[in-house]
């Protein structure tokens, strides 16, 4: 089962870190993550979604506006990804 939210995160992720600088890497990783995560089983939980927000807050403080915009975007496919999850 795909989530859409998720893989739409994902690639959005992937676009921004040609433009991330010192972070690209963390925001790939960041993608793989989502991208695995949107075809597993099972979906992730709100820790786990909370966790890659956590660190995509620390990476958008640290890019320039256009960047940031972008990961932004991504922390909104994810927020209506976790709205469809049961719990907090």
């Amino acid at each position: 089962m795909t989530r859409t939210e998720l893989k739409t995160a994902s690639e959005i992720l992937e676009s921004a870190a040609d433009s991330a600088g010192d972070n690209a890497d963390r925001l790939a990783d960041l993608a793989d993550q989502l991208d695995q995560l949107a075809e597993a089983d099972r979906g992730p939980d709100h820790g786990r979604m909370a966790r890659i927000q956590t660190a995509l807050d620390e990476i958008q403080q640290e890019t320039d506006d256009e960047t940031a915009a972008t990961i932004e975007d991504a922390r909104t496919e994810i927020s209506d990804y976790r709205a469809t999850v049961d719990g907090v």
